[in-house]
C-alpha cells in the first residue's frame, strides 16, 4: 500500500516545531495582531498632533492681540490712525485707514482685561479710534463730492465755459482747503487729548504714591495708640474702686 502524505498550514507548523509553547511562525496571527494594533496608535498620534497645532494657532492669535504695557502706545495708535486718514487721497486709502483703526480698537478692548492700571488711557484711545473710523466715512463722502466737482469743471472747460470752469475750480479748492483744515484739527485734538490723559495718569500715580507714604507713616502711631489704650484700659480694670460713705 502506498504512503499517504497530508500537508497543511496547521500540520506543517506543528511538524516544524511551532506549537503552543513555541513562538508563532512568521506571517501568522501575531503579525496580524501587531499590524491591527499599530493603526489605532497612528490615529491617536495624528489626533494629538492636530490638537497641538490647533493650540499653537490659538496661542498665536492671543499673542497677536496682546500688547506690552506701555501707556504711551495707546495715544500713538490714535495719532497714527488720524495721520493715515489725513494722507488718504482716494476711497481705498480711506478704507485702509479705517481698517487700521478698527484693528486697534479690537486690540485695546482685549488689553482692558490685562492692563487695568491704564484702563482710563485705553478707553480714551478707543474713543479716539472710534471717532477716526466714523470720520473716515465722512471723508469718503467728501472725496466723492470733490470728484463730482472736478468732473463738472473738466466738462465746462471742454465746452469753453471759462467762467463756469473757474467757479468750479474755486469751489473745489475751497472744499479741499476746508477738509484739510478739519483733518489737521483732528490731529491737534488727538494730541491734546493724549497730553491730558498722560497728565491725569501721572497725577493719579503721584496721588497713589502719596497716599501709600501717608498710610505707612500713620500706621505706626495708630498701632502705638492702640497699644497704649489697651494698656491703660487694663490698668484701670485692675485698680480697686473708691467707696465714699455719705452717712453722718
Amino acid at each position: 500500500m502506498s504512503e499517504i502524505k497530508v500537508s497543511g498550514i496547521g500540520i506543517g507548523g506543528a511538524a516544524q516545531g511551532y506549537g503552543p509553547g513555541n513562538p508563532a511562525a512568521p506571517g501568522t496571527v501575531e503579525e496580524t495582531r501587531d499590524s491591527v494594533s499599530e493603526a489605532p496608535k497612528n490615529d491617536v498620534q495624528s489626533l494629538h498632533e492636530m490638537l497641538k497645532e490647533a493650540r499653537e494657532k490659538a496661542q498665536k492669535r492671543r499673542d497677536s492681540l496682546k500688547i506690552s504695557k506701555n501707556p504711551s502706545q495707546y495715544g500713538d495708535a490714535a495719532m497714527t490712525a488720524y495721520a493715515r486718514l489725513a494722507r488718504a487721497r482716494n476711497a481705498g486709502q480711506v478704507d485702509a485707514a479705517a481698517g487700521y483703526a478698527r484693528r486697534q480698537i479690537a486690540r485695546f478692548q482685549a488689553a482692558l482685561r490685562s492692563d487695568s492700571e491704564n484702563s482710563d488711557r485705553i478707553k480714551a484711545a478707543i474713543r479716539q479710534l472710534q471717532k477716526a473710523a466714523g470720520r473716515a466715512g465722512k471723508k469718503k463722502r467728501e472725496l466723492q463730492r470733490e470728484d463730482l466737482v472736478r468732473i463738472r469743471q473738466k466738462k465746462a472747460a471742454l465746452e469753453n465755459r471759462r467762467r463756469k470752469a473757474m467757479s468750479l475750480g474755486q469751489e473745489l479748492n475751497r472744499r479741499k482747503t476746508m477738509r484739510m483744515i478739519r483733518e489737521s484739527g483732528y490731529l491737534r485734538e488727538t494730541e491734546v487729548d493724549n497730553r491730558l490723559q498722560a497728565q491725569l495718569a501721572a497725577t493719579k500715580m503721584e496721588l497713589r504714591a502719596q497716599a501709600q507714604a501717608l498710610s505707612d507713616q500713620v500706621k505706626v502711631p495708630v498701632d502705638l495708640a492702640a497699644q497704649n489704650y489697651t494698656a491703660q484700659t487694663g490698668a484701670a480694670e485692675g485698680t480697686p474702686a473708691l467707696s465714699i460713705d455719705l452717712q453722718v
